[in-house]
């Protein structure tokens, strides 16, 4: 066929929205470490400062970058670190998981981060302690896995508090019924955690033998992301040896008589497995106080409550011993207790929350009056 008889009417324009795309075509090696078309949109702003997109793969005191062909020891740049100085900025520094703009080194010295890429997701919680402050723990995590034991340490309402979290994060969660080796009724556990993880998937492994572990790679696909998440001696570094196929981290035995585990894990660290997937293993959490201060998380963990909700004999029922309460009738003591407990958590950060915005604003407002004065006595001179 001729040139002057081919028909160009069905080829779209070459228009500038053609060539932003073509110019985010993303590398092999950053769609292995997860960096998606969101992310590159994000990056873009950067790319004309002769940075390149990396990765946060660990935190370890100094932070760990990937670049996908290298790894570099990392610091924040001068204006990033006074950028994340203020308080309440805490939730702004990156974390494993992260995906960040990065200078790399020259030579054998660190990389410069300059800034962090806006994130998917995070799982957070309030930093230990009287502070209220954020800790991001993981940071643009597709799926959590929720680590829980099914031996003596076993608990639904702390499954319930780590569900409440997961779901104010984005990431879809998955709860882990690990050591069924320990477990003489297994059976019993499955019913009473699928009652409380109202529409998520439930799976009991076993990490130490391997039984249905092989069940938890499909969610490791090529750049999909995971986080381990539970309390210490769950079993978390066990079943991150499984899922990497070697012993990247290490086990130890739980305490006898309570089964509560020692920390084996001491930092955050994200590895790729062998199915391609990128798994994130972080320290066991001696304990989770819960940092959104909105709603979304418990009732999502509490469907079973909104539902129930509707067939009170009062529209502003506050379920605490009013008449015809549906939801005081259906739910067990236990479930009930808990869910009220995670309101009063809530109200209480809320109200820190709160406090804090406010006492930040008045000292913003107070420097801002003394710089208008110190310019006042220097028009006066």
């Amino acid at each position: 066929m001729k040139d002057d008889e081919i028909d160009y009417s069905d080829i779209p324009p070459l228009t500038d929205e053609f060539f932003k795309k073509a110019t985010l075509r993303i590398p092999a090696a950053l769609t292995d470490l997860g960096f998606t078309d969101f992310f590159a949109t994000a990056f873009e702003p950067y790319r004309a400062q002769d940075l390149v997109p990396a990765r946060v793969v660990a935190q370890m005191g100094l932070l760990k970058v990937s670049t996908g062909e290298a790894e570099h020891y990392a610091d924040l740049s001068g204006k990033l670190r006074h950028e994340l100085k203020g308080p309440g900025s805490g939730s702004g520094y990156p974390a494993v998981g992260d995906w960040v703009a990065l200078r790399p080194p020259a030579g054998e010295g660190r990389a410069v981060i300059h800034a962090v890429l806006p994130r998917r997701s995070r799982f957070s919680r309030k930093t230990a302690g009287h502070r209220t402050e954020e800790q991001v723990v993981a940071a643009n995590v597709d799926t959590i896995f929720l680590v829980s034991g099914l031996d003596g340490d076993y608990n639904p309402r702390r499954i319930e508090r780590y569900l409440t979290a997961a779901w104010d994060s984005g990431a879809q969660p998955i709860v882990v019924l690990n050591k069924l080796d320990r477990c003489d009724n297994p059976e019993a556990c499955l019913l009473e955690v699928e009652a409380v993880a109202l529409g998520v998937p439930v799976h009991r492994v076993s990490a130490l033998t391997g039984e249905s572990c092989e069940e938890l790679t499909a969610y490791l696909g090529p750049g999909q992301t995971v986080g381990l998440l539970g309390s210490s001696g769950v079993g978390k570094s066990t079943l991150s040896n499984y899922l990497l196929g070697r012993e990247a981290q290490k086990t130890a035995d739980v305490r006898e008589g309570d089964d509560r585990g020692r920390h084996t894990t001491t930092h955050r660290e994200l590895f790729v497995t062998p199915t391609g997937g990128l798994l994130i293993d972080t320290p066991g959490l001696r304990e989770l106080q819960l940092w959104e201060g909105d709603q979304q998380g418990i009732e999502s963990s509490f469907a079973d409550v909104e539902e129930l909700a509707e067939s009170c004999r009062f529209a502003d029922c506050r379920h605490q011993g009013e008449p015809g309460c549906a939801v005081e009738a259906g739910l067990t003591p236990e479930r009930l207790e808990s869910y009220r407990k995670l309101q009063r958590e809530l109200h209480q950060l809320h109200v820190r929350q709160d406090e804090l915005a406010r006492l930040l604003e008045k000292r913003k407002n107070k420097i801002l009056h003394k710089g208008q004065r110190q310019m006042e006595k220097l028009k006066g001179r």
